[in-house]
């Protein structure tokens, strides 16, 4: 059963990490700032429905954000990715 377990986590994280990768890259295509607030969207993986959470926070530096972004799957914490975006 723990293999199990471990093998459906293992899954659940690596599709989580593409939806975060691909909400960060969203943003980056954008070619602006994202505005600072929270946010969330829908993203589904291999036939299952994720949430992406959104964070978007000031740094000290003006030119730069702090993005979060968080995965959610049945309303559990999967997987984050975190990256600084400043201006182009």
């Amino acid at each position: 059963a723990a293999l199990g377990r471990n093998a459906q986590r293992q899954s659940d994280v690596l599709l989580a990490q593409l939806c975060a990768e691909n909400a960060l890259m969203q943003l980056r295509l954008a070619r602006q700032l994202p505005g600072v607030g929270d946010s969330s969207s829908h993203c589904e993986q291999a036939g299952e429905p994720l949430q992406v959470q959104h964070q978007v926070r000031p740094t000290p530096n003006p030119n730069f954000l702090r993005v979060d972004a968080r995965v959610f799957k049945n309303g559990e914490a999967v997987f984050q990715l975190t990256t600084v975006m400043g201006r182009n």
